[in-house]
């Protein structure tokens, strides 16, 4: 059991000279250079391999973050349980406020993260649990964006022809699966998961996160782009089963846009032209589009609007505006807002999208 100190800044400096970080490489997410510090070279390699199209040259870092390979490192802490969202059960998360930041534990692997006052660190069996590194340093990018005047979406994004497309949906509605489809259409990715949303005179711009695509066997297989996620044998096997057991199987792959793709297919800043909100079901009839007023459908807001988090530990001169359904309308009022509703189809729903972001040839 590792002491605990009166304050957030005494904690990082003692994990810092227990496990001191030795080797560092840089990411340019956005306008943001972010500088990650371990004490693993195998942690570097890794993470570098992830987050292949925004490995940068070394600079002035907006963020720092060190990474701190351990066993669990326990602290002597009553930790508070963070309830699951709802429609979840499983208890994942449980956090401690300090006076100067807050430290958050993972249920399942003992990761321990400290966060606030610019400090940004992870601690435990790193290389066992790399997605939640990632997760973590793409969460101090997501609180620096949201900080700029932001507001957080649940949704994808891509973008075609220099017009951006944000896509949301109810749970298990597909927005990732839609995305990958405009991809083979030649759209760029933006986002999988989260989108920052930005207001301008004009419109809105659009801030993704360098996140890899967490796809399905049956996305996969129904995607030719993305067979190479899975082995030979993988895939033989995956296409001998039922379809309801195939697509509700809980088994993920990343997808790795330039392996998948190629280069220069993921970049995460775009104008926004249009949200599509995915209110489909499976055998729901005929798939529709049909463009909506948020302002008079509220009902549809919660398939965007994302809670912040525990790993939202703002500044004080943050300015993030109040994540309120009101801002979301004001927001949203500036792009094109389009309801998918009926049954699901990709193919239907990707030529639509496309619809949005096609060159007007009279205006040639």
């Amino acid at each position: 059991m590792n002491p605990l100190p009166e304050s957030r800044q005494a904690l990082v400096a003692q994990i810092r000279e227990a496990l001191p970080a030795t080797s560092t490489f840089y990411l340019q997410l956005g306008r943001c250079l972010l500088a990650v510090h371990t004490d693993r070279e195998s942690i570097v390699d890794a993470l570098r391999e992830y987050f292949k199209p925004f490995v940068a040259e070394a600079g002035v870092a907006d963020i720092e973050v060190s990474i701190h390979e351990a066993p669990e490192y326990r602290l002597p802490v009553d930790f508070t349980v963070k309830e699951p969202d709802p429609g979840k059960t499983k208890i994942k998360e449980e956090f401690y406020e300090l006076a100067d930041g807050r430290i958050v534990r993972k249920c399942l692997t003992g990761m321990l993260f400290v966060i606030g006052g610019g400090d940004n660190v992870a601690v435990g069996p790193c290389l066992d649990n790399l997605n939640q590194v990632v997760n973590f340093i793409n969460n101090r990018y997501i609180e620096w964006i949201l900080c700029q005047g932001s507001l957080l979406g649940h949704a994808a994004g891509v973008v075609l022809n220099g017009q951006g497309l944000a896509l949301a949906g109810f749970s298990g509605a597909g927005k990732s699966t839609l995305a990958l489809h405009l991809m083979n259409e030649g759209a760029t990715f933006i986002s999988n998961d989260r989108l920052m949303i930005e207001k301008r005179k004009n419109g809105l711009v659009m801030h993704g996160v360098a996140k890899m695509p967490r796809i399905n066997p049956g996305t996969a297989l129904n995607n030719p782009k993305l067979r190479t996620v899975m082995s030979a044998e993988e895939q033989t096997r995956f296409a001998s089963l039922p379809e309801n057991e195939l697509w509700e199987l809980e088994h993920k792959y990343d997808a790795l846009i330039d392996d998948c793709y190629g280069p220069d297919r993921f970049v995460l800043r775009a104008p926004m032209q249009a949200l599509v909100l995915l209110n489909w079901r499976r055998n729901g009839g005929p798939t529709e589009v049909s463009p909506v007023d948020l302002a008079e459908r509220r009902d549809l807001l919660p398939a965007f609007i994302k809670n912040v988090g525990l790993f939202f530990v703002p500044p004080e001169q943050c300015a993030m505006p109040a994540p309120v359904e009101d801002a979301y309308i004001d927001f949203l009022s500036r792009c094109s807002v389009f309801e998918v509703s009926g049954g699901t189809n990709f193919a239907a729903a990707a030529q639509a999208c496309l619809r949005f972001v096609r060159p007007d040839p009279s205006a040639a």
